[in-house]
C-alpha cells in the first residue's frame, strides 16, 4: 500500500485554439471596457473574430465560441452569470491558473496577438496593465518559463532570434509545446510581406509625389509663356 501523502503536480493547462481566443478576449475586455463587461455570446463572439490586435486572425461561430465556453467553465476559467435575460460570461484566468496580475496580463497578449518580444508587449498592454520598463516584462516572463512542475510547469518559451531581429520573441504554451521553426517561417514571411506592401507603397507615394510635381511644372510653363521641355528627351 503507498502511503505516501505528497501531492500530485496539476497537470499542464491545454487549451485549443479557440478556447485561447475566448479566454483572451475576456481578458482584454475585461480591462478595455469594463462597462459592457461581462460579455453575451455575440459581443464575445464579435471581440473574437475583430481584425485588430489578433494574430492569428479568426472567424469562429457561436457554436464554436458556446462549446469553448462549455470547457473553460469546469476548468474554472471563466464565470457565467444569469442575472440579466442573457447569460454573460467573465474570465477567472488569474485565480484559475494561479498567477499574479502582471503574468496574467503577459499570457493574455500572447494569446491574442502571438509571439512578441518584451518591448512589443509592454507597448501593448498599456490598455492593460502599465508595466515600468521593459526589464520588468522579462522578469515576468522569465518566471512564467521558469515556473515549477508543482505548479504546472512553464507557460512560456523564448524563441530563437529571427534573422535580422535584434530581441527574440516569447510564445505561451497554454496551447502546448511550440514549434519555434514554424513560427520562425511564419515570421519571416510576415516580415517579407511588410516589406513588399512598405515598398509598393512607397512606390505609389513618389508617383503621386512625381505627377504633382509634372502638373505644377506645366502650370508655371503656362503662365511663362513657355513650352515644357519633353519629358523623353
Amino acid at each position: 500500500m503507498n502511503t505516501s501523502t505528497d501531492t500530485p503536480a496539476p497537470a499542464a493547462l491545454t487549451l485549443t485554439a479557440v478556447e485561447s481566443r475566448v479566454l483572451a478576449t475576456l481578458m482584454e475586455k475585461a480591462r478595455t471596457v469594463p462597462d459592457s463587461y461581462p460579455l453575451s455570446l455575440n459581443t464575445l463572439m464579435l471581440g473574437c473574430n475583430q481584425k485588430s490586435s489578433r494574430d492569428p486572425l479568426m472567424n469562429v461561430t457561436e457554436a464554436q465560441i458556446a462549446t469553448a465556453l462549455d470547457n473553460l467553465l469546469p476548468l474554472n476559467l471563466v464565470r457565467a452569470s444569469n442575472g440579466s435575460r442573457v447569460v454573460r460570461y467573465e474570465h477567472n484566468f488569474q485565480r484559475g491558473v494561479g498567477v499574479p496580475e502582471q503574468s496574467a496580463v503577459v499570457l493574455g497578449l500572447l494569446m491574442l496577438r502571438g509571439p512578441q518580444t518584451a518591448g512589443e508587449l509592454r507597448l501593448n498592454a498599456e490598455r492593460w496593465y502599465r508595466f515600468a520598463d521593459i526589464s520588468s516584462v522579462e522578469g515576468f516572463l522569465e518566471e512564467l518559463q521558469d515556473r515549477s512542475a508543482e505548479k504546472g510547469g512553464p507557460l512560456v518559451v523564448k524563441l530563437p532570434r529571427s534573422s535580422g531581429a535584434r530581441e527574440q520573441r516569447w510564445a505561451h504554451l497554454l496551447c502546448g509545446p511550440v514549434d519555434a521553426i514554424a513560427l520562425a517561417a511564419a515570421s519571416r514571411t510576415a516580415d517579407t510581406a511588410t516589406l513588399a506592401g512598405n515598398a509598393v507603397e512607397r512606390i505609389d507615394r513618389l508617383e503621386a509625389e512625381v505627377a504633382n510635381l509634372r502638373e505644377t511644372v506645366q502650370k508655371l510653363c503656362a503662365e511663362l509663356g513657355v513650352a515644357p521641355a519633353d519629358p523623353s528627351t
